[in-house]
């Protein structure tokens, strides 16, 4: 017989460290980080924010300033959620950072997952139609089995 110390619990290291939550500026997206806000605040953990800036060739090709309007879409996004911190801040404190990567929405959210560490992700569910026919975000995410996945409607 061996002799075993009891486990102690130690408070504060369970659960995730970084949620990384994805904008896209529609309603279910700042549902999502609504809800990983709250989770990041209960847990102590770093919310990263990311918005996946798309990359629209055919716009560019036609000489659209394909680029600056991406870019004013993540300020846009980026005061917005400022000012929601700002209005909050005296009733709750949660650490966040934006991030804005180019691309598609998937391989977007998993390069800043893997680059942050996340030990989880939030996603608004899609609501593009489009969705169909190649899967949501949300559902290529969950099928990647990489981290625990929230899907908030």
């Amino acid at each position: 017989m061996t002799d075993q110390q009891p486990h102690q619990f130690e408070r504060g290291t369970d659960g995730p460290k970084v949620i990384v939550s994805g904008l896209d500026g529609s309603d279910s997206s700042m549902r999502a980080a609504a809800y990983a806000a709250g989770l990041a605040r209960r847990q102590g953990a770093m919310l990263a924010l990311v918005y996946v800036q798309p990359v629209l060739s055919a716009g560019a090709a036609l000489g659209a300033p394909v680029a600056d309007t991406t870019s004013e879409v993540a300020e846009g996004l980026v005061n917005e959620i400022r000012e929601a911190t700002e209005r909050i801040k005296d009733i709750w404190d949660v650490r966040w950072e934006f991030h804005t990567f180019r691309g598609d929405p998937y391989n977007g959210l998993v390069t800043a997952a893997d680059k942050l560490k996340a030990d989880a992700v939030v996603v608004g569910a899609s609501e593009s139609a489009g969705h169909r026919f190649i899967g949501s975000v949300a559902i290529r995410l969950v099928k990647a089995g990489r981290w625990p996945v929230t899907v908030v409607p």
